[in-house]
């Protein structure tokens, strides 16, 4: 097994748990996205998966609060968001059923995880949202998976706002499957992969090819076409580049509205 710095992998009984290890906010550097993907790769060494677990370590406020915005200039851009699309690419190619137990903040490039997994478990004390716009940018794989989860219109107005929110309306919304008690998060994701670990994993992994192939969606190609308008288009632009420096620098935007 790779020696983690910043996650925690465990396989066990059928099922690999992804745990991220930066508290308090579990923000997504290249160096621990890197990790994260090297953690897939072991996974999709093990045919009899039934599912992939993403959590966060004991003493987090956050599941994730998303992508180290330090990272996000553009010297390294580039390699930011190919460090954090891979992820997402081989948990599509995997193929395995992805559960995401968010107890916590899931912001930014969290919350795109979180959409990328099948079954969401939250706390009542979890909070959604894509706050790029603040920063001058927008989220590239929410622009693809949130419309498909909650709907076309309030995927605009949480994407367009930057607004996040709370555990009881993602439910509503259908970007979680469950909303309970902190205390009861574990007990909860027990009982959901104890479902699991009944099944088989190749057929689990047919199925879930299955329901990607039926949103009519090629998930690569079109986040390939959206990156390549994130860094050829946005982050070409005025305001992308102010928005960032504004949030390192801790002030107000100046938007030059170009």
């Amino acid at each position: 097994m790779p020696d983690f710095q910043s996650i925690k992998l465990q396989i066990e009984d059928r099922v690999a748990r992804i745990t991220f290890a930066r508290p308090p906010l579990n923000v997504l550097s290249i160096a621990m996205m890197n990790e994260i993907g090297v953690a897939l790769d072991e996974c999709a060494q093990q045919t009899d998966l039934v599912a992939i677990v993403f959590d966060a370590a004991e003493g987090s406020r956050a599941f994730s609060a998303g992508v180290a915005i330090e990272e996000h200039v553009p010297e390294t851009v580039v390699q930011m968001l190919d460090s954090f699309h891979r992820i997402l690419r081989v948990l599509a190619q995997i193929s395995k059923p992805a559960i995401a137990i968010v107890d916590g903040a899931a912001l930014g490039g969290g919350c795109e995880l979180v959409s990328a997994c099948d079954i969401v478990i939250a706390s009542e004390r979890a909070k959604f949202g894509q706050p790029e716009i603040k920063l001058g940018v927008f989220p590239p794989a929410a622009a693809i998976l949130l419309p498909r989860i909650i709907g076309e219109k309030k995927a605009r107005e949480m994407i367009l706002t930057g607004d996040t929110i709370d555990a009881t309306e993602a439910l509503r919304l259908g970007l979680a499957n469950y909303v309970v008690p902190s205390s009861d998060v574990r007990q909860k994701a027990t009982e959901v992969l104890s479902k699991l670990r009944e099944l088989s994993s190749s057929s689990l992994a047919m199925t879930r090819t299955a329901l990607d192939l039926a949103s009519g969606v090629d998930f690569g190609a079109v986040l390939k076409e959206v990156e390549n308008f994130y860094l050829n288009g946005l982050m070409k632009t005025e305001d992308a580049n102010e928005g960032l420096r504004s949030f390192m620098n801790k002030r107000k935007p100046e938007w030059k509205n170009r």
